[in-house]
């Protein structure tokens, strides 16, 4: 008696790496080659970039910033990872899965790669940060090789605060492109902003700063700015009414003056 032939079976479809590779809770967030806090500029002109990046384009529900936070990129070696100055991802929550602060920034497990991201140059990261260094024998690839075509990020700012120049880099097709300020800004249309340098003072610093601004060139208040600007809206319509108020009694007087009763004709 001849067993009965059996049917091939149809595999089960692998998982997708969302399910299968490790989360932002598996992955380390700190950062072992450079331990410490980073120098004061690189504290502080990440913090204005993030209060005034504020997309026009986008609901702030769906506008993610962070700085000096490890960017895992590589499905294959999950454990790699840049640690971008700063960067801006637009199509994601502002919470992890909407209810966590993030740890690290694990694009596997996001629905949007980074739209912008800047880097701080300073003497010992100024090769790599301008693509001028190549990728070692068995090592992971260099953050220009990361940024231009692993994530294939729109926009590569690089900012000196030495000699106070944006050198900016646009992806077209799959190079990245040298490209011109215009007004003295970069202007990111998909954003409905531009990003440019402004003089003033941030946190009793007062120096030239990398600043997000409107695509028109109008600058993208701080909180505290905003609460100022409120203070003096409110002073100037105050003095406006009081201003009216001074000129409706001015004409109220030489109307008397003139043998009229401003009461009989409504003044």
């Amino acid at each position: 008696m001849t067993s009965p032939t059996r049917l091939p079976t149809q595999s089960q479809p692998p998982l997708p790496p969302r399910q299968t590779l490790p989360t932002m809770y598996d992955l380390p967030s700190e950062n072992p080659e450079e331990p410490g806090l980073p120098d004061e500029f690189h504290f502080l002109q990440p913090q204005l970039l993030y209060l005034t990046f504020q997309p026009t384009t986008w609901s702030s529900e769906l506008v993610y910033a962070a700085a000096d936070l490890n960017l895992y990129y590589d499905l294959t070696n999950p454990l790699w990872y840049k640690r971008p100055d700063w960067f801006g991802v637009v199509g994601v929550p502002r919470l992890y899965e909407g209810q966590d602060l993030r740890l690290s920034y694990v694009t596997w497990q996001e629905r949007a790669n980074p739209f912008v991201v800047v880097e701080l140059l300073s003497p010992g990261t100024e090769e790599e940060d301008l693509g001028k260094t190549t990728r070692e024998v068995k090592q992971p690839p260099t953050k220009w090789e990361v940024y231009e075509k692993i994530l294939r990020i729109p926009y590569y700012v690089i900012f000196s605060r030495y000699t106070n120049q944006i050198q900016t880099f646009q992806l077209v097709g799959s190079r990245y492109q040298s490209i011109n300020l215009t007004n003295g800004a970069i202007p990111m249309p998909d954003l409905g902003l531009s990003l440019g340098l402004w003089e003033g003072s941030f946190r009793g610093i007062k120096r030239l700063w990398l600043r997000w601004m409107t695509l028109e060139g109008e600058l993208i208040p701080l909180p505290s700015e905003v609460a100022t600007i409120a203070q003096k809206r409110a002073a100037d319509a105050k003095q406006e009414a009081a201003d009216a108020q001074l000129r409706a009694k001015q004409l109220a007087e030489r109307l008397r003056e003139l043998g009229v009763n401003p009461d009989e004709i409504g003044c």
